[in-house]
């Protein structure tokens, strides 16, 4: 257990220890080099986290974060608002913008189904996007989540509550290893299996 010199450094370590992939020695090798740094460094850094927490939306069409109600790539009018990318979430948004492969619209689930985390149906964006299909002009519904037993099981769900719409349902192209995470792979792969995605129902066993 360690000891600390000072009970402000304990508690600014215990803080930064629960974000995800910062241990206990990296929260400690950060808060002693905000201590190195000029205040405003520090308090700058504080106040855009607070600023952020505290004014983030989430987009009112495709749950996307954003400053304002309407993220900016759904009010794109250069952006075709018939063609939706089913995503699990942000991350995946930004890796496929990255690609610029891309000029449809997105639909964050806000995760995937997996019972064994107790995440099911109802705890996903899922009745907005039926809703957003039914209501709108929308011409071909990409399913780009991980491929993973969990993904593959949103996916089905998915095409089984929109098979009876009037829109084209495609999956990425199977480029990427099996239970890789979008935001992983690279831009190359990553588009072209965007742009070689095929049919849902070629991916069903009878």
């Amino acid at each position: 257990m360690n000891t600390f010199p000072s009970k402000l450094v304990e508690d600014a370590v215990n803080e930064l220890s629960r974000l995800p992939g910062i241990g206990r020695k990296t929260a400690l090798r950060l808060a002693l080099h905000l201590l190195k740094k000029n205040k405003d460094i520090a308090l700058s850094l504080g106040n855009a986290l607070i600023n952020m927490r505290q004014n983030i939306n989430f987009c009112s069409v495709c749950h996307n974060i954003s400053d304002t109600d309407i993220c900016p790539i759904c009010a794109d009018n250069k952006r075709d608002k018939s063609t939706i990318c089913v995503i699990e979430d942000v991350r995946d948004m930004i890796a496929i913008e990255n690609t610029q492969q891309y000029m449809g619209v997105y639909h964050i689930l806000g995760g995937i189904i997996s019972p064994m985390d107790g995440i099911g149906p109802d705890n996903l964006n899922i009745e907005s996007l039926i809703n957003k299909v039914r209501e709108n002009k929308v011409k071909e519904i990409i399913l780009a989540l991980r491929t993973t037993i969990e993904g593959d099981t949103t996916n089905f769900y998915l095409y089984k509550k929109l098979k009876d719409t009037e829109a084209k349902i495609s999956v990425i192209a199977r480029g990427m290893a099996i239970g890789d995470e979008l935001e992983y792979t690279d831009e190359v792969t990553l588009g072209r299996s965007i742009l070689n995605r095929t049919p849902y129902e070629t991916f069903i066993v009878d």
